[in-house]
């Protein structure tokens, strides 16, 4: 089987979750933690945890079309964070925690609308998640990346990536590796 690669970039919250809980999913060939969405290139994580610089801490994920779709990797989303508070996500305030979808192509723009419209029944609040042009990503420093793994002690870690990677489980079963 031959790879067929596509390229997924999700914002929604501390990037630390979505990291963790895509690298579970089978298909996603790679995982990165990043920043897109704002004005200044090339930020410092720094910079984008102060909130001023408009990027949203995300996720780049490179997929295999064959093994897992889009629609899957936003149904994960949908069900991983909540997609109807406005620039955050638990105690983590701030545009650069908000909910977006950087789509690659016309395909993933209808494809997030569609699968928004499916998550609007599961949400007893409306879902405020951008889905916008795909935008410049900056890869975040080594020490962002795969860090629940790296820290799985560090409270935030041990208390919400695991309970993302929980519900994944429990929610995706047939799409954890």
């Amino acid at each position: 089987m031959s790879q067929q690669l596509e390229v997924a970039v999700l914002g929604g919250g501390c990037f630390w979750g979505h990291d963790a809980v895509y690298r579970q999913v089978r298909g996603v060939m790679t995982v990165e933690t990043g920043y897109a969405g704002g004005q200044l290139a090339d930020p410092s994580h720094e910079q984008v945890d102060a909130g001023g610089t408009g990027h949203a801490q995300v996720v780049r994920l490179a997929f295999d079309t064959a093994i897992v779709s889009y629609q899957d990797l936003l149904q994960v989303f949908f069900t991983s964070h909540d997609p109807t508070t406005l620039a955050r996500q638990g105690n983590d305030v701030g545009t650069q925690y908000r909910s977006v979808i950087f789509v690659q192509s016309p395909q993933q723009e209808s494809v997030a609308h569609k699968v928004m419209a499916e998550m609007a029944g599961v949400w007893d609040a409306p879902i405020v998640t951008q889905v916008l042009p795909a935008q410049p990503f900056y890869r975040a420093p080594d020490e962002q990346q795969n860090y629940a793994a790296r820290h799985p002690l560090q409270s935030y870690c041990a208390l919400v990536v695991a309970s993302m990677v929980d519900k994944l489980r429990a929610m995706h079963a047939s799409l954890v590796r």
